[in-house]
């Protein structure tokens, strides 16, 4: 089995090509191969998949030749990953699949995403943050109240009480969630304020637990959802918000139309593995 490793702020990922989709992915082959110590490695895989032959994306084919078929390291199927379609866009340019030129367009399970490149960052057009109900977060003994947010897949943003640290909080467990307003599950994002950034309107720090992953070094729909929630307490709708992540720095633009999410997003090895291996 051939694959690609690949990341964008340390968010990293297993690239499976398999443009006519005959690969046959499991949730415990996904698993394995997400294995920091027996496998490749990743917070989750993305199969490249041309669209017409993805019952999931046959009907985006006219709009966009590849669907990103995106699991959970866990084995888990997410609607959408911010930065897995940063990667995966890289991806197809490295191989050639795409041309640089203009947007390029990729299905996805949230829907149609477009995808710009200049240089080492790829920005990728979201849906735009819908921030729908409010909610909490628990922490052991803490409580922290968050805001809901859809960016296609569901975010609880939780701005931590002045004093409290965000390195200090333990995410090596899953933070507790309401799981009437999230039947599904949920992404946890946890901020702070950061001092100001030239050229931006809101500078904000965060940690996320991703659901299906636990903490990863950074989350692109999580940075979304927060830049709408950072913007929405400073009392706009609209702006440029820097968000920074354990895995480095991302860009939110947010219009009345739109919501685009750039950062860097590299490939760091190619390679063969041996499906067998991975269940000894």
């Amino acid at each position: 089995m051939e694959f690609t490793k690949g990341h964008g702020t340390g968010n990293d990922f297993v690239i499976l090509p398999d443009p006519q989709g005959r690969l046959a992915l499991s949730p415990q082959l996904v698993a394995a191969l997400c294995d920091r110590r027996r496998g490749v490695g990743g917070d989750g895989v993305l199969r490249v998949v041309r669209a017409a032959h993805h019952p999931a994306a046959a009907a985006s084919a006219q709009q966009a030749e590849w669907f990103m078929d995106y699991w959970n390291s866990d084995g888990s199927i997410a609607e959408m990953c911010g930065n897995g379609a940063r990667v995966f866009v890289r991806y197809l340019l490295a191989k050639g699949l795409v041309t640089g030129a203009g947007e390029v367009p990729v299905a996805t399970r949230a829907g149609l995403v477009l995808a710009a490149v200049d240089g080492d960052d790829i920005a990728v057009q979201m849906r735009r943050p819908h921030l729908f109900d409010v909610g909490a977060a628990r922490l052991g003994a803490l409580t922290v109240a968050g805001t809901a947010v859809d960016v296609g897949n569901p975010h609880l943003v939780c701005a931590l009480p002045h004093g409290l640290e965000l390195d200090r909080i333990d995410l090596t467990v899953a933070p507790g969630y309401d799981p009437v307003l999230f039947p599904a599950g949920v992404n946890v994002e946890f901020t702070t304020p950061a001092e100001p950034v030239a050229g931006t309107d809101r500078h904000v720090r965060m940690r996320v637990y991703e659901r299906g992953s636990a903490e990863t070094l950074s989350c692109g729909t999580g940075a979304c959802a927060v830049a709408a929630v950072a913007l929405r307490d400073a009392g706009r709708t609209t702006g440029v918000v820097a968000v920074d992540v354990p895995g480095g720095r991302l860009t939110v633009t947010i219009s009345d139309e739109a919501c685009w999410l750039a950062g860097p997003a590299l490939l760091v090895a190619d390679g063969v593995i041996d499906p067998a291996a991975l269940t000894v």
